[in-house]
C-alpha cells in the first residue's frame, strides 16, 4: 500500500485539487482516497497498480468533499518546480488558463497530462462516453491555446 500512495500521490492531489480547487481539500482527498482503498476488499495490488480505480475513488472523494463544504471555486494552484522566479511566473500563467476552463474540460486535461490517465480511463472514471471526454478535450485544448496566445 505504501508504494501505490508514493506512487500516486500527486497525481490524486492534482484530480483532487482540480476538483476542490483548495489545497487542504485535496490533501484531505488523498488521506481519504487511501484510507478507502484500503478498505475495499476486491483491489489486489499484485494484479495491477489500479490507476484508474484510484483516480475514480479520488474523483468520488472530491465532489464528495466540495459538496460538504460547498466552497466556491478559487484560484487554482499548480506548482511547479525548478527556478524559484520561473515556477511561480508559469504557475500563475497556468492557473489562470485553468480559470478558462469549465470543471468537466479542467478535470480531463489534468487527469490527461498531470496524471497521464488514457481517454477510455478518464472516460471510464467520469463515466462518459470515450468519444465524449476526446471531443471535451479537444475543446480545452483549443481554449488553453487561444488563451495562451499560441
Amino acid at each position: 500500500m505504501t508504494a501505490l500512495y508514493l506512487r500516486f500521490k500527486g497525481s490524486v492531489f492534482a484530480v483532487a485539487f482540480s476538483i476542490t480547487a483548495d489545497y487542504q481539500l485535496a490533501e484531505d482527498c488523498v488521506a481519504e482516497t487511501f484510507v478507502r482503498l484500503a478498505q475495499v476488499s476486491r483491489f489486489d495490488h499484485r494484479k495491477g497498480d489500479g490507476k484508474g480505480f484510484i483516480h475514480t475513488i479520488a474523483r468520488n472523494v472530491a465532489l464528495e468533499l466540495r459538496r460538504r463544504h460547498k466552497r466556491e471555486v478559487c484560484d487554482f494552484f499548480i506548482q511547479s518546480y525548478g527556478e524559484a522566479d520561473k515556477a511561480v511566473e508559469d504557475s500563475i500563467f497556468v492557473n489562470q488558463l485553468l480559470k478558462e476552463l469549465n470543471d468537466k474540460q479542467r478535470q480531463i486535461v489534468v487527469m490527461h497530462c498531470c496524471c497521464e490517465l488514457t481517454f477510455k480511463e478518464i472516460a471510464h472514471i467520469m463515466k462518459s462516453p470515450e468519444s465524449t471526454v476526446k471531443s471535451r478535450y479537444k475543446k480545452a485544448i483549443a481554449i488553453l491555446q487561444e488563451k495562451a496566445g499560441e
